[in-house]
């Protein structure tokens, strides 16, 4: 699906849930952006029939229906009470990637297309539900930088900005290929291939300072496919990567698994543990004492070899958790 496409069904789902008119095909054709870009009432037919099986397919309910006994033309709305979901029941890491999807939705960014849209409906005349719940509720600000850095991504341009290091006030100038736009714990990061470092890095939004300028050309810059961002930054400990390593560490990591751990690893050796077979791996360790919590979430498939202090850390954090279930 196109993005315009994609926007406009946003921008009609938007325009059937905020009313509780019936809305006449030719009055949704003059309220909802995109749809202005049909040349005749033939290929604006076409376009708008496309839209409402979309929407079906995807198991939005569109009601049909007149608003009055003396409207010659049936308009269409979507009801609340059929849109909205009932009670779910997530398992924790489901709760985490809805969670994920929620932040990017809040940004202010895409919160103000959706106001704008409602704008536009009242514009319009049509009423409007003031009292129904929101559609979109700003929970998390992003920042400065968001909008620009997510433009550079989705039209694949190099950026340049300046970062301040942790800690202080120090700026230095940084060259990207950004890749895209995450949120970890409650923080945006920025991951792509930093010219200046010659290697992959991530870089926090809060501190980059000033403008975000894009340099070349469009469509220069792509992802690799096997890049998984949000592992990217879990893996990177949020380390300032001005800052040199404090240790190192050796680990034990079974075949085709812990990719994030892989990405900073150099493979020393193989060895079998329990008869499963992996690789022995030394990384750099920045955070020492943050390093276990992240080792711990690959649970089996990463085995501490050295130092003994990260192993009993990471044995720790394993048992607590162990505990915790079978209590």
């Amino acid at each position: 699906m196109s993005t315009a496409r994609a926007e406009r069904l946003v921008n009609l789902v938007l325009a059937l849930l905020s009313t509780r008119q019936y809305l006449t095909a030719e009055r949704i054709r003059g309220i909802v952006p995109g749809y202005s870009d049909a040349a005749t009432d033939e290929a604006f037919s076409r376009m708008f029939e496309r839209d409402k099986t979309e929407l079906r397919e995807l198991g939005i309910p569109l009601e049909t229906g007149r608003n009055s006994a003396f409207d010659p033309v049936e308009g269409y709305r979507i009801a609340r009470r059929d849109y909205e979901l009932g009670e779910i029941d997530l398992a924790p890491d489901e709760a985490a990637a809805v969670a994920l999807a929620v932040r990017l939705w809040d940004s202010p960014e895409l919160t103000g297309q959706a106001q704008g849209a409602l704008v536009k409906l009242r514009a319009a005349g049509v009423e409007v539900d003031e009292n129904a719940p929101p559609i979109v509720e700003q929970r998390v600000h992003t920042e400065p930088a968001f909008a620009p850095l997510l433009s550079a991504v989705q039209q694949g341009q190099v950026v340049r900005f300046d970062y301040r290091r942790s800690g202080s006030p120090e700026r230095r100038p940084r060259t990207l290929e950004p890749w895209g736009v995450v949120s970890w714990r409650a923080r945006w990061y920025v991951v792509g291939y930093d010219r200046d470092r010659d290697a992959p890095r991530c870089f926090r939004l809060s501190r980059i300072t000033g403008q975000v300028r894009t340099l070349g050309a469009p469509s220069t810059v792509r992802r690799p496919p096997d890049v998984d961002l949000l592992e990217f930054v879990a893996g990177s400990g949020e380390r300032d990567h001005d800052r040199s390593p404090v240790a190192k560490a050796r680990l034990w990591l079974a075949d085709g698994r812990a990719a994030g751990v892989r990405r900073r690893a150099t493979v020393l050796d193989r060895m079998a543990v329990a008869d499963t077979d992996g690789d022995i791996v030394e990384i750099d360790l920045y955070y020492p004492e943050g390093a276990a919590d992240w080792i711990a979430g690959y649970g089996p498939d990463v085995l501490v070899l050295e130092p003994d202090v990260l192993a009993k850390a990471v044995t720790d954090r394993l048992e607590r958790v162990a505990q915790g279930v079978s209590g």
